[in-house]
C-alpha cells in the first residue's frame, strides 16, 4: 500500500477549477506506479505557475527525499499529460532513494532514460517526441567526456538553457536505455530502475562507436570538454515542460485550504511552522487511490 499527501497550495483559488481533476489524475497514476513497483511514501505538492509554461504547461521535480513538486498552467491543465508526468518523477523518487549524494551528469542521463521508458512501459503508445529526438552532433561525445562529473549545468543539458538543444539529455538518455535493453534480454525497465549509471557504460560505447567516436578514459572527465563542441542550440531557448520549476517564487509562505474549509499555513523550515502532525486525520496520507488533501 502506497501512502502519499497530496498538497494543493490553492490560498488565492488558482487552481479551484482543476482541482478535481488533479486529485483524479494524481490517484489514478499513483495506481498505474504501484501497480509496477513499490513506491515510498511522498507528498504530492501542486501550485499554480505565476507565469503561462510552455510546451504541456507545467513542470515536475522531485525537490528532496519524498517530495514530488508540479508547477502547471491551470488554463491548459491536461490530466494525461500530468500523469506521464508523474509517472517520470516517480522514478526519480525511486532513485532519489539510493545513497550517493550530488548525482553525476551520468546518473541523470540515466534517470530521465529510465523515467522516459517506464513511463512508456506502463502507458503504452509512443515514446515522448522529446525524449525520441536526436541530440545534436557532438552531443554524445562531451556527455560521455563528463559522465562522472557533479558539477554540470543541468538546466543547460535537459531544459536547453544555454549552448544546448532542448532536450539533450533526455535524448540521450532514452537512446541509451534502448542500446541498453537491446543487448540484455534478461532485463526490462523494472529490473534496471535502481542501477547506478556505470551499469551503462557499455551501452554508451557502443552508441559511441555507432558515431564513429572513441570512448573517454572512464577514471577522469575532462573539465575543459565543455567548451571542445559547437552550441547545439541558440541563446534564449525556452525551458523544458518537465524537469524545471520556474523562478520567481517569493518568501511568503502560503496557505492550504484543508477539507473542512480551514486555512492554515504550509509548514516549512523556513518559516519554522510545525510540520503536520501524522495523527492529525487531515494530513494523513491514505492508500494508493484515496489521498487526503491538505
Amino acid at each position: 500500500m502506497t501512502i502519499w499527501h497530496l498538497h494543493l497550495l490553492n490560498a488565492r483559488n488558482a487552481l479551484t477549477g482543476v482541482m478535481p481533476q488533479i486529485r483524479a489524475t494524481a490517484r489514478a497514476a499513483v495506481a498505474l506506479a504501484a501497480g509496477h513497483v513499490d513506491l515510498p511514501r511522498f507528498d504530492l505538492i501542486v501550485r499554480a505557475a505565476e507565469q503561462p509554461l510552455p510546451d504541456s504547461g507545467m513542470v515536475g521535480r522531485v525537490t528532496g527525499p519524498g517530495v514530488i513538486e508540479v508547477t502547471l498552467t491551470p488554463g491548459r491543465f491536461q490530466p494525461d499529460a500530468l500523469r506521464r508526468l508523474l509517472l517520470r518523477e516517480m522514478v526519480h523518487l525511486l532513485r532519489g532513494d539510493r545513497p550517493g549524494g550530488i548525482p553525476s551528469l551520468g546518473e541523470a542521463v540515466v534517470s530521465e532514460g529510465l523515467a522516459a521508458q517506464f513511463a512508456q512501459v506502463v502507458l503504452g503508445g509512443e515514446a515522448d517526441p522529446r525524449d525520441a529526438m536526436r541530440p545534436a552532433q557532438g552531443s554524445l561525445r562531451q556527455a560521455a567526456n563528463l559522465w562522472a562529473r557533479r558539477d554540470y549545468d543541468h538546466d543547460e543539458w535537459f531544459s536547453g538553457r544555454g549552448r544546448r538543444r532542448r532536450g539533450t539529455g533526455q535524448g540521450i538518455g532514452h537512446r541509451l536505455i534502448a542500446e541498453h535493453l537491446a543487448h540484455a534480454p534478461g532485463e526490462d525497465v523494472l529490473t534496471l530502475l535502481l542501477a547506478t549509471a556505470d551499469s551503462f557504460r557499455p551501452a554508451l560505447r557502443r552508441l559511441l562507436a555507432t558515431e564513429g567516436i572513441e570512448a573517454p578514459e572512464e577514471d577522469g572527465a575532462d573539465e575543459s570538454a565543455a567548451g571542445d563542441e559547437p552550441a547545439d542550440t541558440v541563446p534564449g531557448a525556452e525551458v523544458s515542460g518537465e524537469d524545471t520549476l520556474p523562478q520567481g517564487r517569493t518568501g511568503e509562505e502560503p496557505s492550504v485550504r484543508d477539507g473542512v474549509g480551514e486555512d492554515r499555513p504550509v509548514a516549512s523550515g523556513e518559516a519554522g511552522g510545525p510540520a503536520p502532525s501524522p495523527a492529525d486525520p487531515r494530513t494523513s496520507g491514505g492508500p494508493a487511490g484515496d489521498p487526503r488533501d491538505i
